[in-house]
């Protein structure tokens, strides 16, 4: 028989409680997005601080040397993203067993206050010279990738066991949405920075001064502050009911932790016997993680989940590859503009996209999730994105090459919207409902992981495919164009794999996870 704290939350009234659970629970998707966003912004400034030649035609001459400007170069803005990412994928498998382990609760401020402090040692990375400051900068977002890895599945897991069967797959992509406020954020934080800077400064406008090393440390620092302040309530939650009850299995208490958190008469939730296992509960499951037993139950869940995550990871994160073709159209970098100008309009066109597409497509996700369900949602998305990277890629060459602009960016913002409405946000909800509790946070992280792998490679591509011809300095027409066809058909297999593979989960108990070898009975 099912458990009566079970059904009650499975039940229960939509509640001011699921709301605080969202912000608390979005904040670390929040710093996610952030930090990940702040990059390119940031990236100009550090180009234009410690990527600069000083030269005079004329040696004999006692004039002041002219500074040549540079930009950062791709290898190094690519090994930065890509160190944050392998962070991300080791942080998820760390944590994710972890929050199985131990629990959600005694887990999750951990995973947000390495992310705070690793946010604020971003800001101080040591030295003035460049190799120490990149070196020492990739460190620190190794370190934040972690933090921000524990939180995916930590999250994701305490939002679905925290939320009713009618409208959980809303309340946890509500939380992933928070990652539009996170890019939105990172924009409007390095937009007033710079022109704060900017304005206060001395030099001409063409120049970037010293305090320009100042500027991309505080903004990276900032990222911190919003998860700062979630951590006493993260740290207040209860540990889920869930959880209690079917790892721990502790009934009592996990009526008591849901009345501390819920408006429900515990009369409705309590047992009106006592509970117990036949036979004794052992300490462990009957079978272990990814023994044979598990994969026969829940190796093809595990797989669509990690499979279809990687795919979308690849194409997500391969986006760059059009961004840099928008950057040289639209935000010229010329020695007439200091690195602060630079900054602002890279962090401007990116608030821009992320509020003409971005965040819509999160928000209609929350709207449509349980309405016509994930795997339509998810195969939908899929199939726009590859159409999308069709009408990109295959005229590339011929056309978009040497035509940037309304149409181009049209289509470029459509790839994020469907991305969002869609397995962007689909992938991050499924492996949160599909597995018992017992392996529910370990199962999405590991699919998380492999999702991070994706993105390293998208980001590896994003690197072949923009190096810059000799003369032009535009990305080479060719390699953007098998690149960009590459991705269309990486999202039809993804397509294919969600048709032939992925389990609808709208509106189902969780509890249709667990299996047991030995049932829940009443004490006669």
């Amino acid at each position: 028989m099912a458990l009566k704290v079970l059904s009650a939350l499975d039940a229960a009234k939509i509640q001011l409680y699921h709301f605080k659970a969202i912000i608390i629970a979005g904040m670390g998707l929040f710093t996610d997005a952030y930090d990940l966003f702040c990059i390119p912004p940031i990236m100009k400034l550090i180009g234009r601080i410690y990527y600069l030649d000083h030269h005079n035609s004329d040696k004999c001459s006692v004039m002041p040397k002219e500074t040549q400007y540079k930009t950062t170069p791709t290898a190094v803005v690519s090994t930065l993203v890509s160190i944050a990412l392998l962070g991300t994928a080791v942080g998820q498998l760390m944590f994710g067993r972890l929050g199985d382990r131990a629990g959600r609760r005694r887990v999750y401020g951990l995973s947000l206050g390495m992310m705070v402090l690793s946010s604020l040692a971003c800001g101080f990375s040591i030295c003035k010279t460049r190799n120490c400051v990149l070196m020492s900068l990739g460190f620190f977002r190794f370190l934040l990738g972690v933090g921000i890895g524990g939180d995916y599945p930590l999250s994701a897991t305490i939002m679905s066991e925290f939320a009713n069967k009618k409208t959980r797959g809303a309340f946890i992509a509500a939380v992933f949405s928070m990652q539009g406020l996170g890019i939105l954020a990172s924009s409007i934080v390095t937009m007033v920075v710079c022109r704060i800077f900017e304005v206060s400064s001395n030099e001409p406008k063409s120049e970037t001064p010293d305090e320009a090393d100042i500027a991309w440390r505080l903004i990276l620092m900032m990222g911190a502050v919003p998860a700062a302040l979630t951590y006493y309530w993260r740290m207040m939650m209860p540990e889920t009911a869930r959880y209690t009850a079917l790892v721990e299995q502790n009934v009592v208490q996990a009526a008591i932790d849901m009345k501390k958190v819920l408006d429900v008469p515990m009369s409705e939730i309590a047992e009106d016997s006592p509970i117990r296992l036949k036979p004794p509960a052992p300490p462990h499951p009957s079978y272990p993680l990814l023994s044979k037993c598990f994969l026969r139950r829940h190796g093809v869940d595990l797989f669509c989940c990690a499979a279809t995550w990687f795919l979308v990871d690849v194409v997500f994160y391969s986006s760059n590859l059009l961004q840099s073709q928008i950057y040289h159209r639209f935000i010229k970098d010329n020695n007439d503009v200091n690195g602060y100008q630079l900054a602002f309009k890279v962090a401007r066109f990116q608030a821009i996209l992320a509020i003409s597409s971005t965040i819509p497509g999160y928000w209609v996700t929350v709207y449509f999730i349980d309405r016509i369900g994930r795997v339509k949602i998810q195969m939908l998305g899929f199939l726009f994105m590859a159409l999308v990277y069709f009408a990109i890629g295959i005229p590339y060459k011929y056309y978009w090459s040497d035509h940037i602009g309304v149409g181009f960016m049209a289509l470029y913002s459509l790839s994020f919207f469907f991305s969002n409405f869609g397995p962007n946000t689909t992938t991050f909800i499924v492996p949160a409902e599909l597995f018992p509790a017992r392996f529910r946070s370990t199962c999405h992280g590991i699919a998380g992981a492999f999702g991070k792998v994706g993105a390293i490679i998208g980001t590896i591509g994003f690197f072949w495919a923009s190096r810059n011809e000799k003369d032009s300095g535009k990305p080479n027409p060719v390699r953007m164009t098998v690149a960009l066809v590459i991705l269309g058909v990486v999202c039809l297999v993804g397509l294919v794999l969600t048709y032939f593979l992925t389990r609808e989960t709208m509106g189902r108990s969780l509890e249709d996870n667990e299996i047991y070898e030995d049932e829940l009975i009443y004490d006669t």
